[in-house]
């Protein structure tokens, strides 16, 4: 060996040993050739002295081979991941190219070491690992999901190796210094982001492992206190849960029934997060194992068997109603099947019984689909039977084959970028610099001009790709502009541009107003707001919002309008004393005094019974009346007006106690002005509703979104949709569309 990189005895013989174990497992997909090949280039890597013992001082060709080793062993991969593994070390030194790869071990081989070369690369953005978009990513940028599971293999390895290199006390890792640095990182991502991965993959051995030994280093204390609580209650553990089982069994086998019952004891990671999450010490935690009855029978008499299994239980032992679980009747939107119950056992201690059937169990056991949201790992729709799919793979060798072909397709209507502090957002593919300005901030959208993109300088129309780094670049005499719509992707950004463009013209109409009331005020010429407005309707205006607008546009010149008023009004026959002649009909409030509750021109118009002038009004908040309910008005104690639908909540007592405050309304005119509404909706909690419901809201004209919150619980939501909307009509019809659908139970306004 050369100087700086030398075998020690104990390494040399389990290399050697691991060679010829991983050659045994996979020498029936080896190549001819492959052999002579890669010793070449260990030898090679070896002889250039490149290879450099890691931060912990482990050798990297014995780390190849332990990784090797648990592919083929724990995962099931083969030649194509084992020779990638192997060669990794040289490729990253410089000893041999991606290129020089394909052409002597093929295709397959390089496109795992180019996969595992870009995710290295990712590595150096130094992203958030805690992030669900980052594990994503990761998935995203892995050509082939060997290179995922080559990652997760590897960092296994890598934490059982620290272990062995540290003092089981914990001393050496308590030394400050490069190594003690590298442990933490190394193992909060571990638990951060290779645990969640091995768990999505249902690699539940691998999951537990990484999840424990992460514990183990950065929880220390707490990991050997609940080993040693857990080695000390072993033997009364498991006498325990043998006097649990037995007579259950004995009335089970009464019945004929074809069963089996096993008992398993929760992880360490698992009990301390639960000691964690109920703030208790171990022997808090009354759950430290479960029972599982696991019923053999056809599938037409499953639910049958399965409530004859919980019958049976409970009439022995007192359950704990609070802690039925019933995913029997109604499976979980994920598939997965179960009864649950918490019941009071011997010696009065709280035991968890899982029923299922042969069935059930190899769905929750096998089907990632069920099995990882039910360990409460957050997903996306349509994972669920993809990661399926893949497991189904890696347990078939025959299967083995199609993964040299299987490219990834889940994420291909997603990118995954960067702000330049590493922090990671996710998009539909197709979106813009201008969407992904709008989801830092709505100001900073509006402000948009361009972004640098990985240092590069680009406009706000430009498509952003997964990896990118992006960095917005604002101006503060930027507005947002009606094009801006076309240009982005999410329904997010064309919210946001569509509530910017309103207020500006909100704004800007109020502004020409001022100047025109300027214009009349230097001409001493006082307005009636009844000529005013027939005025604008001869003009054309449909809108008093068109009108403002194109004053302030500069289409309409102020001056031209107060001659035309004037001629207006020397045609009107106009009477002295005009006030009271009018009657009550012809009284309009203008919306725009309505406050926040509504948003758009003050063209809106109410008709109150009595000839009331100077008197402000508003719209209740207990009941949001919008354009085309029925309403009534009712006089507060300041003097103004509050309108209410017909059918507020507060109706009756206002008209019981104060009928005498009690005025007849009604709407006399459409304009352009916008309403909140709430809409409560409670459905199915299924993959993809919350999109699917929001999507048919963003598509609406005139129509907004401005908050949504949902909560949901035992396969169940329940949320308010804040929108805002211009009249009942439109109202009516989105009610409608939304009660379409699927797994939507019922909408209403509140």
């Amino acid at each position: 060996m050369t100087q700086g990189f030398e075998f020690t005895p104990a390494e040399r013989e389990e290399t050697l040993a691991l060679y010829n174990k991983v050659k045994e497992l996979i020498a029936p997909s080896l190549m001819e050739g492959d052999e002579e090949r890669i010793r070449r280039v260990l030898h090679e890597s070896l002889e250039r002295n490149v290879l450099q013992r890691d931060v912990f001082g482990l050798n990297p060709i014995l780390l190849g081979f332990q990784t090797a080793r648990i592919v083929v062993e724990e995962i099931g991969l083969r030649r194509d991941a084992v020779l990638a593994i192997l060669l990794r070390p040289g490729v990253e030194e410089g000893v041999l190219t991606i290129d020089a790869v394909r052409q002597e071990f093929g295709e397959s081989v390089a496109r795992i070491l180019h996969g595992l070369q870009r995710i290295q690369e990712l590595y150096k953005k130094n992203p958030v690992v805690e992030s669900e978009n980052f594990r994503n990513l990761l998935l995203s940028f892995a050509e082939d999901m060997r290179v995922i599971l080559i990652m997760i293999a590897d960092r296994v390895n890598l934490m059982r190796q620290i272990r062995d290199v540290m003092a089981e006390d914990g001393s050496r890792y308590e030394v400050r210094g490069a190594r003690y640095d590298t442990g933490l990182r190394v193992s909060e991502e571990a638990a951060y982001l290779y645990a969640p991965l091995a768990h999505k993959l249902g690699l539940y051995k691998l999951k537990s492992e990484l999840e424990d030994l992460s514990l183990k280093y950065l929880e220390h204390d707490a990991y050997y206190h609940i080993k040693e609580k857990l080695n000390a209650t072993k033997a009364a553990r498991d006498a325990y849960i043998s006097d649990f089982i037995e007579p259950v069994k004995q009335k089970l086998e009464a019945t004929g029934m074809r069963f089996h019952i096993k008992g398993r004891t929760k992880s360490i990671h698992s009990i301390w997060q639960k000691m964690q999450k109920q703030k208790c010490p171990f022997e808090g935690v009354y759950d430290l194992f479960a029972i599982r009855v696991i019923i053999d029978c056809p599938e037409q008499q499953e639910k049958m068997q399965c409530w004859q299994a919980f019958a049976i239980v409970t009439s022995m032992y007192q359950p704990n109603p609070k802690r039925l679980r019933d995913w029997l009747s109604v499976p979980k939107s994920n598939g997965y099947e179960s009864l649950h119950i918490t019941v009071l056992g011997p010696g009065q201690k709280w035991v968890e019984v899982q029923i299922r059937t042969e069935r059930m169990d190899e769905i929750a056991e096998r089907g990632v689909a069920a099995h990882w949201r039910y360990k409460g790992v957050k997903g996306e729709g349509g994972l669920d039977e993809w990661l399926t799919g893949i497991r189904q793979m890696l347990e078939s060798s025959s299967g083995m084959e199609v993964m040299d072909q299987f490219k990834m397709d889940l994420y291909e209507d997603e990118v995954f970028v960067f702000t330049p502090k590493g922090d990671l957002y996710k998009f539909p593919k197709g979106a813009t610099v201008l969407d992904f300005a709008y989801h830092i901030h709505s100001k900073i959208g509006n402000q948009c001009v361009g972004a640098r993109i990985n240092n590069k300088v680009v406009s706000l129309r430009q498509q952003l790709q997964s990896g990118d780094q992006v960095e917005i670049m604002t101006q503060t005499n930027q507005k947002p502009k009606q094009e801006w719509l076309s240009i982005v992707k999410t329904s997010r950004a064309k919210s946001k541009i569509r509530l910017a463009l309103k207020e500006t013209q909100q704004r800007d109409g109020l502004m020409a107003k001022e100047m025109l009331e300027r214009r009349f005020k230097n001409r001493k010429v006082e307005v009636d707001e009844s000529i005013m407005m027939h005025l604008i309707k001869r003009m054309g205006f449909k809108e008093v919002s068109s009108f403002y607008r194109q004053i302030a546009e500069g289409q309409l010149d102020a001056n031209e309008v107060v001659d035309k008023y004037l001629e207006e009004k020397q045609k009107s026959t106009t009477v002295t004393g005009d006030n009271q002649a009018r009657s009550a009909a012809e009284f309009q409030f203008d919306d725009a005094l309505a406050g926040a509750s509504a948003i758009g021109q003050a063209d809106d118009v109410l008709v109150i019974d009595q000839n009331l002038k100077g008197i402000d009004f508003q719209l209740a908040k207990c009941c949001h009346p919008i354009y085309g309910d029925s309403i009534f008005g009712f006089v507060t104690s300041g003097g103004g007006i509050k309108i209410h639908r017909t059918d507020c909540p507060n109706a009756g007592e206002l008209r019981r106690r104060y009928g005498y405050r009690v005025v007849k309304a009604r709407w006399s005119g459409k304009g352009s002005s916008m309403y909140t509404i709430t809409l409560r909706v409670v459905g199915n909690d299924d993959i993809g509703i919350v999109n699917n419901l929001t999507s048919i809201i963003s598509k609406e004209e005139r129509l907004m979104l401005r908050s949504i919150n949902i909560d949901s619980h035992d396969g169940l939501f329940s949320g308010n949709l804040v929108v805002m909307i211009d009249d009942t009509t439109r109202l009516e019809a989105l009610i409608r569309k939304l009660r379409t659908v699927k797994g939507v139970k019922q909408i209403q306004r509140i």
